[in-house]
């Protein structure tokens, strides 16, 4: 087989090392896009990262693969149908950062509520002043937990450790992990209702695409707290400018945005082509919240530890030598 892997770095290299015993493999340090597709189309099997963006042009540029492998739990960035129509099987890594990025949820939380930046910048300016500093206690706050999946469950179990009341929803409520966990399942609407802080664990997809939208931030009490580090795109990011205006948001902890990928090229904004392929209006929103002062955001990094990464890369190894063995494991579809 020839393998190609895209976004990795020289030290992630070693652990894909042993496919070299009976495999082609190459290393590529940029995206998957359309303009370098064509440079690797005889590949059998990829393997990308969320940045590269497999598109119907993009897969239809490869002659022969049979398999891509993205490291990372959501697989928003490849075009699924183009891949059932193609027989592309599609594997992912479903667990390997849920405590990570859990923690990172209280990271932007506690950032939040004890000050943490505004403290920090003072004090290097040499400001020892409190004024101005006070935040507010997690204890007996109710936690809003939306999707309790892996990462969710893990949200609560820390949640439970400050001593917080927590409400979760999730389509499929873990009435198990409910009794071992004490919290309560509740509806949407009763959740944002009655949550102090609210923080969403759902995956990208048609259905979840602004999720949270204007009508559920209006059904939120003043002065929510709101943390996402799912996916930009399950927040209406307009509505969520307009929640954070009227104060109904009193901060939000953010570490995805709608058009986040995007936002790191700045100086494609004038092109034409840029109008056509993204939305506009999301993109001069995201804008809006990096300058907001009560809006903390952090560069989608909340899956990156040195723990989390190996992970990632250790079931991507295994799946693409499953696939290679006539056993495929973590398949999104069968091809």
């Amino acid at each position: 087989m020839k393998i190609t892997i895209f976004e990795v770095e020289a030290w992630e290299e070693k652990t894909f090392e042993p496919l070299r015993k009976e495999h082609e493999v190459h290393f590529v340090r940029q995206a998957l896009t359309e303009k370098n597709a064509g440079d690797h189309a005889d590949a059998d099997i990829v393997s990308v990262f969320i940045y590269s963006k497999l598109t119907k042009d993009v897969l239809e540029a490869f002659k022969n693969l049979k398999l891509v492998c993205t490291r990372s739990t959501g697989y928003d960035h490849i075009d699924m149908k183009t891949c059932r129509q193609k027989d592309i099987a599609v594997a992912n890594v479903p667990i390997y950062g849920e405590n990570t990025v859990a923690e990172h949820v209280f990271a932007l939380l506690m950032t939040i509520s004890h000050n943490m930046y505004e403290s920090i910048n003072r004090t290097r300016r040499g400001d020892f002043s409190p004024q101005g500093l006070q935040g507010f206690d997690l204890q007996g706050k109710t936690l809003g937990v939306v999707g309790t999946g892996h990462i969710g469950r893990h949200v609560i179990q820390i949640a439970k450790g400050f001593d917080m009341n927590v409400l979760a929803f999730d389509i499929e409520p873990d009435e198990e992990f409910q009794k071992h966990a004490d919290f309560e399942y509740t509806d949407l609407k009763t959740l944002l209702s009655s949550s102090d802080i609210i923080t969403l664990h759902i995956p990208a997809n048609e259905k979840t695409r602004h999720f949270i939208s204007e009508e559920e931030f209006g059904m939120m009490k003043k002065g929510t707290i709101f943390i996402n580090t799912a996916r930009g795109d399950v927040v209406d990011t307009r509505a969520l400018i307009h929640a954070l205006s009227d104060e109904t948001i009193a901060a939000a902890g953010l570490d995805v945005l709608a058009e986040e990928p995007t936002i790191r090229e700045e100086a494609e904004l004038m092109r034409s082509f840029f109008y056509k392929k993204h939305n506009l209006e999301d993109l001069l929103a995201d804008h809006i919240l990096l300058r907001l002062r009560n809006v903390y955001i952090t560069p989608h990094n909340a899956f990156n530890t040195r723990e989390a990464l190996q992970r990632i890369l250790t079931t991507t190894l295994e799946n693409i030598e499953a696939f290679n063995q006539g056993a495929p494991e973590n398949l999104i579809n069968e091809g």
